[in-house]
């Protein structure tokens, strides 16, 4: 498999914009895992590594969308009631075995195969049976058009048409797809590999005794959380102490048997933040900074063949620059495409001022109005520290570089968390 390059994160000081970060990670990052095949049941969330081509028809014959009765069409009056005898029955996985022949009707139950002949099924609620000692007999009703309630062969799927295309992340439909078109399993991108630990000696694990000064670590919580959404096979390593040695030789020892290693502070500038002296000391760092609100700095870098991510060390911060920056990163790293999240139109339902050329990400909630649809309600506190304001929250309202104001009623972009796992 492809290595990445070791000037892959390279690129100037100056301020870089949001879009033109992901083009340059669109660039130069390349799938660097493994393929594999799994069963069906065991691919949900990877990214195919094929194209799956039908093999054959799906449906493989014209069959009945509805439960009544075959018919030609013409042998219906139509302009009165129809009287036809009941000569055979089609059910699914059992067909007629014989051709139909002009003047009889043939029970028929829905997806079951349309017997050769007739071209219409006339539904059972449109019909009334009349019983004669000569036997059954069906009464239809006019008006049935003609290939009424008959479902072609072919409908669903062509044989030899692409279903699923290679970088797909794989869904429960997709799944299904493939189980349609006769696939028992599938070849996908093997989990990416991930290290992760949080550094500072202020951080305690959750429940740990809490002295003066320390605070519990909950970044490492989120980021592990947010891996895992994305099917990524993770090693915690902790949290590790703002010590040089320890720290330049747990980045080593990390790079070794993972695709990625992922930290959470200690890249700034500070004499306490070693871990930016550790990864150049061990590979490549590029101290990004990233025209953004929340989370301008981010450090991307190498250490042997795997890649290395640093990310802030305030919560939202990291939420937000892993969701924007980092998770269609990971994606192409696993030989992902269509990697951009949708977002969707609604109406601000609050002021706000910003910077011109900086995008902002705002966490906010939609609210129903009967007149205006859905409106973005901003919540209150939107500092990079405050977790809260990530769980009561529904997305974030983008604010593109070009805008410096807004007002109610101002349409605005905004990005669901279920759009991008979270």
């Amino acid at each position: 498999m492809a290595q990445l390059s070791d000037d892959c994160f390279a690129q100037g000081g100056k301020l870089m914009r949001a879009d033109e970060a992901l083009e340059l990670l669109g660039r130069r990052v390349v799938r660097v895992t493994e393929s594999e095949a799994v069963p069906l049941d065991a691919a949900l969330g990877r990214i195919l590594a094929e194209d799956v081509v039908a093999p054959r028809d799906v449906p493989s014959h014209d069959n009945s969308a509805v439960d009544g009765y075959a018919v030609f069409f013409d042998d219906l009056d139509p302009k009165h009631d129809t009287v036809l005898p009941v000569t055979g029955r089609a059910a699914a996985g059992h067909p007629l075995g014989r051709a139909a022949k002009r003047g009889e009707a043939i029970r028929i139950f829905t997806g079951a195969p349309m017997p050769e002949g007739p071209d219409c099924v006339m539904m059972q609620e449109d019909c009334k049976l009349a019983n004669e000692l000569d036997g059954e007999r069906v009464v239809l009703r006019p008006g049935l058009k003609r290939g009424a309630n008959r479902r072609a062969r072919a409908e669903d799927v062509a044989a030899g048409h692409t279903v699923l295309h290679a970088g797909a992340r794989l869904r429960p439909q997709d799944l299904g797809q493939a189980a349609a078109v006769g696939r028992r399993e599938l070849l996908t991108s093997k989990s990416l590999r991930v290290a992760l630990f949080s550094t500072g000696d202020e951080l305690r694990e959750p429940g740990a005794p809490l002295e003066p000064g320390c605070i519990y670590d909950s970044n490492r919580t989120i980021i592990h959380g947010l891996l895992a959404g994305m099917g990524c096979a993770i090693t915690d390593l902790g949290i590790l102490k703002d010590e040089a040695l320890s720290l330049r030789a747990a980045l080593e020892t990390a790079a070794h048997g993972h695709d990625l290693v992922v930290t959470s502070g200690g890249v700034s500038v500070g004499e306490e933040d070693h871990v930016r002296a550790a990864v150049e000391a061990l590979g490549s760092l590029h101290l990004w900074r990233l025209a953004i609100k929340p989370g301008r700095p981010i450090a991307l870098g190498q250490i042997g063949a795997a890649a290395f991510v640093g990310l802030p060390g305030n919560p939202v911060a990291v939420m937000v620059t892993f969701l924007t920056i980092v998770r269609p990163m990971i994606l192409r790293l696993m030989g992902g495409t269509g990697l951009t999240p949708h977002h969707f139109r609604v109406a601000a339902d609050f002021s706000h001022k910003k910077k011109k050329d900086r995008r902002e990400w705002l966490r906010a909630r939609l609210v129903r109005d009967s007149a205006a649809g859905w409106r973005a309600v901003k919540y209150p506190r939107q500092g990079a520290g405050i977790l809260s304001s990530m769980v009561e929250s529904e997305g974030l309202v983008a604010l593109p570089e070009e805008i410096t104001s807004i007002e109610p009623g101002t349409m605005v972009d905004f990005l669901p968390f279920s759009e991008v796992g979270s």
